[in-house]
């Protein structure tokens, strides 16, 4: 069973086939699928999900804090079930994949005081890009 499954059971969450195919299609490492991925996935497992109900697990998923929704290129939301374990992103500027990275230090520690315009800080959201050996070969 999944990480994601796992969390979700522990939690009471109540697991009908729609919400557990979404979950099971979200699972494993770097995964950051957009809704509509994550529809056409599920729709090969249970071909009757409808696009409503992925979009509204996805909601309900996010508001539990077990999946993190986010974009890298201002427009596509995607769904990271990596929500508990601190990350950042690595981006290929040439295909698009995506790949969780766990730098060494902390974010929040390169910001100076007077960088912080008295704000309290409590996050950092970075992405790093680049190309992978893919399109650096090709």
């Amino acid at each position: 069973m999944s990480d994601l499954l796992e969390r979700l059971r522990s939690r009471g969450w109540r697991m009908t086939s729609q919400r557990r195919v979404v979950a099971e299609v979200l699972a494993g490492d770097h995964v950051h699928l957009t809704a509509d991925e994550v529809h056409a996935r599920a729709v090969e497992r249970l071909p009757e999900i409808a696009r409503a109900t992925v979009y509204n697990t996805l909601g309900e998923l996010v508001a539990l804090g077990e999946v993190v929704e986010f974009s890298t290129d201002g427009r596509a939301k995607r769904y990271d079930p990596n929500a508990h374990r601190a990350h950042q992103h690595l981006v290929c500027s040439g295909c698009g994949l995506i790949r969780d990275v766990r730098p060494a230090g902390d974010p929040l520690a390169v910001l100076l005081a007077e960088e912080r315009f008295g704000f309290a800080v409590e996050k950092a959201d970075v992405t790093y890009r680049g190309l992978c050996p893919e399109c650096s070969a090709g």
